[in-house]
């Protein structure tokens, strides 16, 4: 790719300080997709859930595309009012969903913060749509905010809003949230527009980040090649502006998740049929959303090498691998697919028996409640991603264990996640020996030690939780000085 060097220049903000609030202000949540109206839907996934509840607290917005392509472009939002919350959407044109979300966000920006840049199909047309959809969302969510409020914009799909706001005179407190990680310099020096882009991040006030790692490679990119300042803490001076940015370890709902999976270990259906089809064997589970992301060819290649070399595994073991559809009509996720399914038939015919199967592949969904019991009943639990924000299944997989017979995970050193989870199994995606060496000392591990190691875990999830996530970036921004 061409490296172009210029920097657009942001426009002047106003600098208003923040007074210490009487009441709780009220919230602003923007994200490409908003959460359903609904409470307890089953599509209500724990991070909108974490979100509602905020919302309900203070009062508020969910702003976001709604889902609906129409023919005409409008800057009117569809408004849907239940109790204090407000849900305001937009609907695009196909051209903007083509540029904005599957050009620019998806096979832009989505690879190159996966450190896929040989995945990376830029084009000048796609980042002008994206510009334009966020200006969109910016002009059509202006006139329903109030001078007080708290803006707090989610995801790589929305980086330039905060500017888009400011050009329109908006003096409200926003932050942003990544949920994908922050490449390294170097590797954000790989997209034509870095400087653009990172200039319109940095008009933000607060950035949050899910690990340590990814804050690093933003302070980075801003202090060596944005020539940004760092002014002690959490606070940086860069692009002409001043913003502080720290970690958010996104965390789950525990109690939720120990709860369901309890109860489907009793009364589940599913579950009765997995524990029977199991026997006596050792089960394995991975879920994942189909993606390159995810290391799932890694993880296939490292349990055929297992069992090749480990005689004494075959038969005693059953590696369930669920990865649910994903952007199905995106070139490379069709080849990750047909991959897996070669993989899978390729291990299964060396190594099946005529009344087993090493490997269960699993192209499809489960609602969550059936996988929290299958969480439950999988010894170890296969979470290894070349690259992820966070990775919550780890998290999902550790709530849902029993305390008297807990499983263990084995993790990628890549995830999020593992800067909280120091107890888990460690491994490197890209050494297939060492995690086949890491499932057996899984599997061999004694009692005693898994129960000591998952009581750590714990301990941290609870901590970190995701009430405790929401408070904290909403506390830090409410702390934040605007426009600075």
């Amino acid at each position: 790719m061409a490296m172009v060097d210029s920097v657009t220049t942001l426009p002047e903000r106003p600098r208003t300080v923040t007074a210490q609030p009487k009441r709780r202000r009220r919230l602003v949540v923007v994200s490409n997709r908003v959460g359903p109206v609904e409470a307890g839907k089953a599509s209500e996934g724990g991070l909108a859930v974490a979100l509602r509840a905020a919302l309900e607290q203070s009062g508020g917005i969910w702003f976001g595309f709604s889902g609906t392509v129409s023919k005409q472009p409008t800057e009117t939002p569809h408004q849907t009012t239940v109790g204090n919350i407000t849900w305001a959407t937009l609907d695009l044109t196909k051209q903007d969903l083509d540029d904005y979300y599957i050009g620019y966000s998806n096979r832009v920006l989505w690879p190159l913060f996966h450190y896929r840049p040989s995945l990376v199909e830029f084009s000048r047309r796609a980042l002008a749509g994206y510009q334009r959809v966020n200006d969109l969302f910016a002009r059509a969510l202006q006139p329903l905010l109030e001078p007080d409020d708290l803006i707090w914009v989610h995801d790589y799909h929305l980086i330039p809003l905060a500017n888009a706001l400011r050009r329109l005179g908006c003096r409200q407190s926003i932050g942003f949230f990544l949920h994908t990680p922050f490449p390294a310099a170097e590797v954000m020096r790989l997209l034509p527009n870095h400087r653009e882009l990172v200039a319109e991040l940095c008009a933000y006030d607060l950035i949050g980040f899910q690990a340590h790692s990814h804050l690093q490679g933003f302070r980075d990119y801003v202090l060596r090649s944005g020539g940004g300042t760092d002014l002690g803490g959490t606070r940086l001076q860069a692009f002409g502006h001043e913003l502080d940015a720290d970690v958010f370890p996104v965390g789950i709902d525990v109690d939720n998740i120990e709860g369901l999976a309890a109860k489907a270990a009793k009364r589940s259906r599913q579950m009765r049929r997995l524990v029977d089809s199991i026997d006596d064997r050792r089960l394995l589970i991975g879920v994942d959303r189909l993606d390159y992301s995810k290391g799932l060819p890694e993880r296939f290649a490292a349990y055929e090498y297992l069992l090749e070399h480990f005689p004494e595994i075959r038969g005693r073991t059953v590696f369930m691998q669920i990865a649910p559809p994903s952007r199905s009509d995106v070139p490379e996720y069709k080849q990750i697919r047909r991959a897996l399914n070669h993989a899978a038939g390729s291990i299964n015919g060396r190594y099946a028996e005529f009344d087993q199967a090493p490997l269960r592949w699993l192209n499809k969904s489960f609602n969550h409640s059936i996988l929290t019991g299958f969480f439950r009943a999988a010894d170890l639990a296969l979470v290894t991603p070349l690259r992820d924000g966070m990775n919550l299944v780890v998290k999902e997989y550790l709530a849902s264990q029993s305390a008297d017979d807990p499983g263990m995970p084995v993790l990628s050193c890549f995830a999020g996640a593992a800067e909280e989870l120091a107890e888990a199994i460690i491994v490197n995606p890209y050494d297939k020996e060492g995690m086949a060496e890491a499932i057996r000392e899984g599997l061999a591990m004694p009692l005693g030690e898994r129960q000591e190691r998952w009581s750590a875990m714990m301990t941290t999830l609870r901590r970190n939780d995701t009430n405790a996530w929401r408070e904290r970036f909403v506390t830090a921004l409410s702390a934040v000085t605007a426009g600075a």
